[in-house]
């Protein structure tokens, strides 16, 4: 047997130990459990905490506390009144009429007698172009009148004496025939002439411009010196009637029942026209008439409103908020639209009594700015108006001293 390789290997104290990887695999295991630990603690806290949310959510909202658990509420009184039912659009402010007045002669401008902006009555002078040449025209034409008209007469006279001639037989026929003729002839000659004068008249008269209806002008569109020319397109002047003015808006078909039956009841129905935020009525008018076919595109009807206009806050082709009164609504009960409340399953209101609050549903019809008519209780009931987040049914209130008023809507309030 060698000595320098033995048959049996001597043992290793080491190869008695456990693996250099068993320490390790523990310390993973133990690690992985404490993950596990923080995770389950995470998980719990999130679920914990997501219950202590939905539970706040579906609970009943509670008196405030302090003060004995007393909700401060301002207070509104339901009233009896009147409330209009109004169909809205935007409308374009449309004048009456509109001029736009172009040169029918040719000619330098001699004279601007308007200003810009002013007001003009119908006949007042506007524009003077230069007529010496159309003078000149209509001298030659009165003329030429004057001439044959004497050609004319003398023509008759002669009539007259072949005539006589002719019954005493000392003419032939045929002369005093003649004679008749030459009578016509000289007849369509002066009215030839006739109407040559009244077309040189004409370009005279239209070299004089005159306002042909009231209303406002424009700005200046020619100055003294400008040839204008009777086929321009240019115009001189713009006169729009705004005193009265119209307002056109649309109305959709379905509305038609509604407005029709009272236009042919002969009906005047009130126009209110407001600014483009729909805050501030501008003016009130009438409404006018109907187009009278709907537009198959939109569904719609143009309608036209009438206003007086004399303080002049519309203003032509000017965007406004149109609301026909289409009817109203009498003896029924008002409150603020601030005091109706919603839900999913309802709408209803805290009536206040007894210095408690309860709830009461209602329903509500027509609104009208911060007004609406509700059903579902009576005039003078008082009900919240404030604090809702606070407010359940048994709460114990206390009233605020004043109550707060409702805006009023276009339709009279009764107190």
């Amino acid at each position: 047997m060698s000595l320098d390789r033995p048959d049996h290997p001597i043992t290793d104290p080491a190869h008695l130990l456990p693996s250099a990887a068993t320490p390790d695999s523990s310390e993973h295991k133990r690690k992985h459990a404490s993950r596990f630990i923080v995770w389950g603690v995470i998980l719990l806290a999130f679920f914990l905490a997501f219950w202590w949310v939905m539970h706040r959510h579906d609970a009943p909202a509670r008196p405030a506390r302090g003060a004995g658990g007393v909700v401060p509420v301002v207070p509104a009184t339901a009233r009896q009144g009147s409330i209009g039912i109004y169909q809205e659009a935007i409308g374009t402010v449309t004048p009456v009429y509109t001029s736009s007045i172009t040169a029918q002669a040719t000619g330098v401008v001699t004279a601007v007698y308007y200003r810009e902006g002013q007001f003009v009555k119908k006949g007042d002078p506007l524009v003077d172009l230069d007529s010496r040449q159309y003078r000149a025209n209509l001298l030659t034409a009165e003329g030429t009148l004057l001439r044959d008209q004497g050609l004319l007469a003398e023509a008759q006279m002669d009539l007259e004496r072949f005539k006589q001639a002719w019954a005493k037989n000392a003419i032939p026929r045929q002369t005093y025939e003649d004679q008749e003729k030459v009578v016509l002839q000289d007849q369509g000659t002066v009215k030839q002439d006739e109407g040559a004068v009244q077309f040189d008249q004409v370009q005279v008269d239209f070299c004089h411009i005159v306002a042909p209806i009231s209303g406002r002008v424009g700005l200046r569109l020619v100055d003294p010196g400008n040839l204008v020319t009777a086929s321009g397109a240019t115009p001189l002047v713009v006169i729009a009637q705004v005193e009265p003015i119209t307002v056109i808006f649309t109305l959709a078909e379905d509305a038609l029942g509604q407005v029709l039956p009272r236009m042919r009841a002969g009906a005047k129905l009130t126009v209110d026209a407001f600014d483009r935020s729909a805050q501030s009525k501008i003016a009130s008018g009438t409404l006018l008439s109907l187009d009278n076919e709907v537009d198959t595109t939109t569904g719609t009807v143009k309608a036209r409103a009438q206003f007086d206009n004399r303080d002049g806050t519309l203003y032509p082709n000017e965007f406004v908020n149109a609301r026909l009164l289409v009817r109203s609504l009498q003896n029924v009960t008002l409150l603020p639209t601030s005091t109706v409340q919603h839900n999913d399953k309802s709408t209803y209101v805290y009536v206040l009594a007894n210095n408690k609050a309860q709830l009461q549903a209602v329903k509500v019809g027509a609104t009208d700015g911060d007004v609406s008519q509700v059903t579902g209780i009576s005039p003078g009931q008082v009900v919240a108006n404030s604090s809702f987040d606070k407010l359940q049914t048994g709460s114990r209130v206390k009233l605020s001293p004043q109550e707060a008023a409702p805006t009023q809507s276009s339709g009279s309030i009764a107190p």
